[in-house]
């Protein structure tokens, strides 16, 4: 049985081409494996505090000598944590927000990028510690962004694929629905990006 993950980032609900594009994607898993579970996390409703002083501390803090407010503080990281690591597949929706990634995203990363936990430093270098998942990224944009002028404005997708890499996961797969705000090319592009899901 495969635990599938489904994180949404878009605040925009059923006008939101990534979450479109994620619910395709899990479709398509879900007649890949029959017997799958999928466990939805939408970062618009389940808000991920921006990292302050309690957060860190408690991060840093050993597990035996954490205060209940050191407690309340990392709720959130642990929780999403293990969320990631009881999952097989994880699905990111992510929509292209001025070059970069949505906030609430970049919090949510912020959670999970714990040393020690989700990766660690040894006398080799950094080890990511998230083993056998596999990504895959729902993105959409406006604009075009896999090549021509625009590719260097994509930020986005180079800093997913290196941050999950720095935890372990290396098999990530991109899924795009671009040009959504291009007359000629927006009408078509959902349906192109659905098309071009392959799971693997």
């Amino acid at each position: 049985m495969k635990k599938i993950l489904h994180i949404i980032s878009s605040p925009r609900g059923d006008a939101s081409y990534s979450i479109r594009l994620g619910n395709a994607i899990i479709d398509k898993l879900q007649l890949a494996y029959a017997d799958s579970v999928v466990k939805e996390v939408n970062l618009v409703d389940k808000r991920f505090p921006h990292l302050e002083e309690a957060h860190l501390n408690a991060f840093f803090t050993p597990e035996e000598n954490r205060t209940p407010e050191d407690l309340v503080a990392i709720k959130h990281s642990n929780e999403a944590i293990a969320e990631i690591m009881e999952s097989d597949i994880i699905v990111l929706g992510v929509p292209l927000y001025n070059f970069s990634i949505p906030s609430n995203l970049k919090a949510w990363i912020d959670h999970i990028c714990r040393s020690g936990v989700t990766f660690k430093y040894s006398e080799n270098g950094p080890e990511g510690l998230i083993k056998n998942k596999k990504l895959y990224i729902a993105f959409s944009s406006g604009g075009i962004y896999t090549d021509g002028p625009m590719a260097a404005y994509d930020t986005a997708t180079p800093y997913l694929k290196s941050v999950f890499a720095f935890l372990g996961i290396t098999d990530v797969t991109i899924i795009r629905a671009e040009g959504t705000s291009i007359p000629g090319i927006q009408d078509n592009t959902l349906a192109k990006g659905i098309e071009s899901i392959l799971i693997n």
